[in-house]
């Protein structure tokens, strides 16, 4: 989605028009019309005045990557039977083929005690359910990731 698109959909949120976006930033219609269709952009001053007026920070407002808002919106309305029900490995397997590919090659069993003792570890040592040992070392996992970036 560009920068347009994005303050354009931020504006309709908060129900406000062009006519009164202008009004309150001492600009024309037009302006707020090109901003919207990405044939200008907003200067600094203007971008703080609508990231108020919208309601959001201005890293929110210049930060136009609404798949991300999209696949969480998804995420949310998704029912825990219909999430049941998705072969994960299947569908992250089309982007990431190795999550097929390493079954014939790891040592699966080795890697999954390892990994079960650290579960089981987190549900002791902190009294956790499985569900939430498993997202807390998934979440580790990530961390790590990132430390090695």
């Amino acid at each position: 989605m560009s920068l347009g698109n994005h303050l354009f959909e931020a504006r309709k949120k908060r129900g406000l028009s062009q006519e009164e976006v202008a009004g309150k930033l001492g600009v024309s219609r037009q302006t707020i019309s090109k901003w919207e269709t990405d044939e200008t952009l907003p200067d600094i001053q203007q971008s703080k005045r609508l990231a108020v007026l919208y309601g959001l920070s201005l890293d929110e407002l210049v930060e136009f990557d609404m798949d991300v808002k999209e696949i969480q919106e998804a995420i949310d309305r998704t029912s825990e039977d219909v999430t049941n029900k998705i072969d994960w490995t299947k569908a992250w397997s089309k982007k990431y083929p190795i999550l097929v590919q390493y079954q014939k090659e790891v040592e699966v069993d080795f890697y999954a005690s390892q990994l079960d003792s650290l579960l089981h570890d987190l549900e002791k040592k902190y009294g956790y359910n499985e569900l939430d040992s498993f997202l807390v070392l998934k979440d580790i996992l990530a961390v790590v990731w990132k430390r090695g970036k």
